[in-house]
């Protein structure tokens, strides 16, 4: 099969003199995503050669706490739903989900 179409999606990355990330924006032209600020990506890439997982976490220094402890816990619950669409185990697929709720529970991110 051809390649019909191509589509880039960047990431710009605006360091401090320690190059620690201070803004980050990103585009997906495709997406209707254009220079849009961003605090924090993660971003997986699967190495098909070597059989593994490159990884690439950044968020800039003024990200609050809180916010984070809601990216990872969004993060975590997306992961147990392409997990289930990409393999159709639903068995782990709900243990995924079990853990993502008692992630949040933990970090008192749900109201009981």
């Amino acid at each position: 099969m051809a390649v019909k179409h191509t589509s880039k999606i960047e990431f710009t990355i605006g360091l401090d003199e320690n190059k620690v990330p201070e803004e980050m924006t990103w585009n997906a032209e495709d997406g209707g995503i254009n220079n849009e600020s961003t605090k924090a990506v993660m971003l997986s890439v699967w190495d098909e050669k070597k059989k593994d997982t490159l990884r690439m976490d950044l968020w800039t220094k003024d990200m609050p706490v809180d916010e984070m402890k809601q990216f990872f816990h969004q993060t975590l619950v997306s992961m147990a739903a392409t997990f289930e669409r990409a393999t159709d185990d639903q068995k782990m697929s709900a243990t995924m989900r079990d853990f993502s709720d008692y992630f949040a529970e933990k970090l008192e991110l749900i109201k009981k």
